[in-house]
């Protein structure tokens, strides 16, 4: 079902203030957000309902016809709203949609999400699992969970978990091709590689007890787009990967991996954030789950 209200509060305001910029800015949206949900009610109605121009919008008859009706709509909303916030509260409800990364989602979100559905049955939790980038207004989503810099303005984040990198192996694969002593040892190993473009081409090391850090280009048969996949190919033996601790610290803990090469690391960390629309007021179950994950997910994940 479609976001209807949010829609028709977007054309208001672009009405009413006279641009999409004003309009975004009182959302907390870009105006291309602001510009889609527009034409995604005018191509629900068939009908043009703002003439734009480099200068400022105007409504067309239709358009004048359509504020006058949604008005009155969203001052019913914004009543009936009051009247739960000032009774029994906001208690989170209804479809939460969620989008997170495929390692963080599998080895973070999924194995929490009992516990908050138990602390919150009134939540349908839509869950996607995805490595592409998300349209948070496009693709309708309230929370996106990504890693690395904040790229869009129009959006806000928690950050949820900071977790720094590690070089891995099965004791079976080191067992067969020896254990690396040093980054250049790489040269003769199978080094598992991402298949998507990353600010660092190679595997950064760091001389022990140095300040000289400097990149590797490492040799591997198999690339793919995901943690989760080398992981898996990890574990089996296949080679070495280079992992967010996070994928990673339940295995080392019971032996399924070993990290290597840990005198070189780099130390760098990366950020992991949960994204949603910089609205002033978010909704109850947008706000619960993203608490819910900050206090669940603060813990440093091996960051001796």
């Amino acid at each position: 079902m479609n976001n209807r209200a949010g829609e028709m509060e977007a054309f208001a305001l672009a009405a009413e203030l006279g641009s999409f910029s004003a309009a975004g800015r009182r959302l907390g949206l870009s105006p291309s957000a602001v510009s889609k949900l527009v034409a995604r009610v005018e191509d629900r109605l068939g009908a043009r309902l703002l003439l734009r121009s480099t200068r400022a919008l105007r409504l067309t008859p239709e358009g004048e016809a359509y504020l006058a009706r949604a008005q009155h709509i969203l001052a019913e909303i914004d009543a009936a709203e009051r009247a739960v916030a000032s009774g029994a509260g906001a208690v989170p409800r209804g479809k939460l949609r969620v989008s997170a990364s495929v390692g963080f989602g599998v080895s973070c979100v999924v194995p929490l999400v009992p516990a908050f559905l138990a602390l919150h049955p009134a939540v349908q939790l839509d869950l996607s699992l995805s490595d592409g980038l998300v349209d948070l207004v496009e693709d309708r989503t309230d929370i996106a969970i990504r890693s690395g810099p904040l790229r869009d303005s129009a959006l806000k984040a928690r950050l949820l978990m900071r977790s720094r990198r590690v070089i891995v192996a099965a004791p079976a694969y080191l067992a067969r091709h020896g254990v690396p002593e040093r980054p250049q040892d790489l040269m003769r190993h199978n080094c598992l590689g991402f298949n998507f473009r990353r600010s660092l081409e190679g595997w950064p090391f760091r001389d022990p007890g140095g300040t000289e850090a400097y990149t590797l280009a490492v040799p591997g048969n198999v690339q793919a787009n995901n943690g989760a996949t080398h992981l898996q190919l990890c574990r089996a033996g296949l080679g070495l990967a280079r992992l967010g601790a996070f994928h990673v610290e339940k295995d080392i803990a019971q032996g399924r991996l070993v990290p290597v090469l840990e005198a070189y690391n780099a130390g760098e960390t990366e950020e992991i954030n949960a994204l949603h629309l910089g609205h002033a007021h978010l909704a109850a179950r947008i706000r619960a789950f993203i608490d819910f994950l900050a206090r669940h997910l603060s813990a440093p994940h091996l960051s001796g």
